[in-house]
């Protein structure tokens, strides 16, 4: 799982790393469940066009709401959902049957390491540059206001034998880690079918990871103990 993250925003790293444009909407330094920042999908009507075409990149909530949600709080449990379960949970089955694949943008993904018996965040990267997350979006609509705003969470998967991810969160917890893509295969996974997206859900290898402890400055002023300890 993963509650917090540092987004990829600067212009020209989303160029070169994702190929997209960035949005004028501002994003905050690291994003918490509920934040609103980037992420990428495929634009609409546009599967056969030119390769600079095929991905679009959109601002929306850490947190997929499906269209029953009332309201924005909802988005503080399904920031990750867990992808062995995608198509069968309510809150995700929708975005799933209909393909809305997304690709997150991260510099850094921070993890709870509690090897000293007190949860020390970590920063998780990718050595080679930025990672693109795996995940899942939807177009939530305000039934009080009317307006469009796009949410997305992040897919995971289980990662008890993963040499890195192993180490995160608590001791009784199942270890999950965020589904990283490899770059070659953005436009594949946007573009894939139902019947093979589970071929990417998959732990990316630890020897392509590096990661170091990243404590936050204030414990108090953190919003992570105000979020749930997983989402399902």
């Amino acid at each position: 799982m993963c509650s917090n993250y540092k987004p990829v925003t600067l212009e020209d790293r989303l160029m070169a790393h994702f190929g997209v444009v960035r949005p004028d909407d501002e994003a905050p330094v690291e994003t918490w469940p509920g934040y609103r920042a980037p992420f990428i999908v495929r634009p609409e009507a546009k599967e056969e066009a030119e390769e600079e075409q095929r991905r679009e990149a959109l601002i929306g909530q850490y947190g997929l709401l499906p269209h029953r949600s009332k309201d924005m709080m909802l988005g503080r449990k399904t920031y990750n959902c867990r992808s062995e379960t995608a198509a069968e949970k309510p809150s995700f089955r929708e975005a799933w049957r209909k393909r809305r694949w997304g690709i997150i943008p991260a510099e850094e993904l921070y993890e709870p390491c509690w090897e000293t018996g007190e949860p020390i965040r970590w920063a998780v990267r990718r050595i080679a540059g930025p990672m693109g997350v795996a995940g899942l979006w939807g177009m939530w609509i305000d039934p009080k206001t009317g307006e469009r705003v796009p949410t997305f969470t992040m897919l995971t998967v289980n990662a008890d034998d993963h040499a890195l991810y192993r180490r995160f969160h608590r001791p009784e917890d199942e270890k999950r880690m965020p589904v990283i893509l490899h770059p070659e295969d953005f436009d594949a996974w946007l573009n894939c079918s139902v019947d093979s997206a589970m071929s990417f859900m998959k732990q990316f290898p630890a020897e392509k990871l590096e990661a170091e402890p990243a404590p936050l400055p204030s414990r108090a002023a953190s919003p992570m103990s105000a979020c749930p300890r997983h989402a399902k």
